[in-house]
């Protein structure tokens, strides 16, 4: 970034006497012109402020690493595209991006500053985004499965390393747990009290982001299989559950928004005690609604209706998809309220396409800051 055309916003915020996070709370005008200036002219235009206002400010604009994780993974002596956290950092910084959340710490070997899944590492991470006006709000890392000394110690030290890189949130792309069941969901509930408890000693949300299949229906009534576990369901879903039995306090989600709507596709109807049928549609929006709070971050990964498909969508650049976002973010609370990290899957086009994925983080950021309600 050529810091004598355009100045980093960070360096006045370091005169104003205001830390990263700060600044970007009280200058979120700021922050969208910033954004706007580092896109092309088109996009720049479709950005301007509407009637109604933008739908996802530019501060809260953010992608998840795993979204270009080819390009973060290949070796910087071998290829002429943006490789390794750095450079990856940096473009992601020339496109507009403000927030981003990590999906791991591995990079190739060559990239500069190596292996940066360390303390110190951390600490380089962090001067690169600084340099570039990105802030890091989470990680999809690993959350203990059980709680002994040793995995609240190793929970400390993910702490310690999320503090470093200013995140607000600490978290996991895993569901709480794999079961169908109600006592595996229960324990799991009581598993993550304790953590998000400990999380917020270190001033962090702990946050978990799940699939379709957690918004499936819960086994917890019925007739009892072999096991003595029940075989049908009083029609709750496995994460409307958790959240009612996890305190708002501790206990974060991560809504991803296509998965969810994946969900409304699928999970439609579920056995009752009395073995009938009871059809019930999932409404993604709704439950965000009843209690935005608890979410905090979304990836908003778009997708196409595609009814071939068993999951009923095929993942797309954002703004490319079927999925109604304007209708979704107007439903979910106040703008600005939550942070969108746009995440596609697919994005990485392999040898055939290495620029890719970060082309689309182009495509992409232009038609998030475009969206308007």
């Amino acid at each position: 970034m050529n810091t004598e055309h355009n100045p980093n916003p960070l360096a006045l915020a370091k005169g104003l006497g205001l830390n990263r996070r700060q600044f970007f709370a009280a200058t979120t005008g700021m922050a969208a012109a910033a954004a706007v200036s580092s896109v092309p002219l088109a996009a720049a235009a479709s950005a301007a402020p509407g009637p109604n206002g933008v739908l996802i400010p530019a501060a809260k604009r953010g992608i998840i690493l795993y979204t270009v994780r080819d390009a973060i993974s290949r070796d910087p002596a071998t290829s002429p595209f943006a490789s390794g956290f750095k450079a990856v950092i940096e473009e992601l910084g020339r496109i507009g991006y403000s927030q981003l959340e990590f999906a791991g710490f591995n990079q190739n070997a060559n990239a500069p500053g190596g292996n940066v899944n360390t303390v110190a590492g951390a600490q380089l991470l962090r001067t690169w985004l600084d340099d570039n006006g990105i802030e890091a709000e989470g990680n999809h890392g690993s959350i203990p499965s059980t709680i002994t000394e040793a995995s609240l110690a190793q929970f400390d030290n993910a702490c310690e390393v999320a503090n470093i890189l200013g995140m607000g949130h600490i978290g996991t792309g895993s569901d709480p747990t794999n079961s169908a069941y109600v006592a595996d969901w229960a324990a799991a509930a009581e598993r993550w009290d304790i953590l998000g408890e400990r999380a917020r000693g270190h001033g962090l949300k702990l946050y978990t982001h799940n699939h379709d299949i957690a918004y499936s229906f819960l086994l917890d009534s019925g007739p009892l299989d072999d096991q003595g576990r029940p075989t049908r369901s009083s029609g709750i879903r496995r994460l409307e559950y958790f959240l009612a039995n996890t305190d708002p306090k501790n206990v974060f989600l991560e809504m991803d928004i296509y998965w969810a709507h994946v969900a409304q596709y699928k999970h439609t109807a579920y056995t009752a005690a009395d073995g009938s049928t009871v059809a019930s549609i999932f409404d993604p929006a709704g439950v965000v609604a009843a209690q935005t709070k608890r979410f905090p971050l979304f990836h908003t990964k778009d997708g196409k209706k595609d009814a071939t498909q068993a999951n009923g969508y095929v993942m797309a650049p954002f703004g490319q998809g079927d999925i109604d976002y304007s209708t979704f973010l107007r439903r979910v609370g106040a703008k600005g309220s939550h942070n969108a990290m746009w995440e596609q899957d697919t994005a990485p086009g392999g040898t055939a396409n290495p620029g890719q994925s970060l082309d689309l983080a182009q495509v992409s950021y232009t038609n998030m800051a475009a969206l308007r309600g």
